[in-house]
């Protein structure tokens, strides 16, 4: 990955537009896949555990959030359950980040998916707001995760 693809992925990680759930007050339809950024889940305030009703809004309701992939062992190329972050190198080798930016995903049924550190993912599944403790910190998010595809931007 080129420094110039690797800036591009990383601000448009950063800068999406807002989730429908945060645009407005309307009630999400059922079975709607929403988009959710990370300024949205950065809301989460895990010291108090409160979040705002934009955020609790989506709490039980399936969401896409692009991110990055961190394996919870790093042998691991393929496994069911790992960490999404909004960045590259978001590890055990330099300080994790704080919950609110960190999402424990375990596939559907255990389904296996290839872990690919340096590509940035969409993942779509059903978000928990909880307090999750992971080998790598505290983690504010659950996802089930049913897919996961390259990111692309859209």
């Amino acid at each position: 990955m080129t420094a110039f693809r690797f800036i591009a992925v990383v601000v448009a990680l950063a800068l999406p537009g807002l989730a429908q759930a945060q645009r407005s007050a309307v009630p999400i339809p059922a079975g709607a896949v929403i988009p959710v950024d990370w300024r949205l889940l950065g809301q989460l305030d895990y010291e108090r555990n409160t979040a705002p009703d934009t955020l609790r809004a989506l709490d039980g309701k399936r969401v896409q959030v692009p991110g990055f992939i961190v394996p919870l062992d790093d042998a691991e190329e393929e496994g069911a359950e790992f960490l999404l972050v909004p960045y590259y190198g978001a590890c055990v080798h330099t300080p994790p980040p704080p919950p609110n930016q960190m999402v424990f995903v375990t596939m559907s049924g255990g389904r296996s998916v290839k872990l690919a550190l340096f590509d940035a993912v969409w993942l779509e599944g059903t978000l928990k707001i909880v307090n999750y403790d992971s080998p790598y910190g505290a983690v504010g998010y659950t996802i089930e995760g049913l897919s996961m595809r390259p990111y692309t931007g859209k």
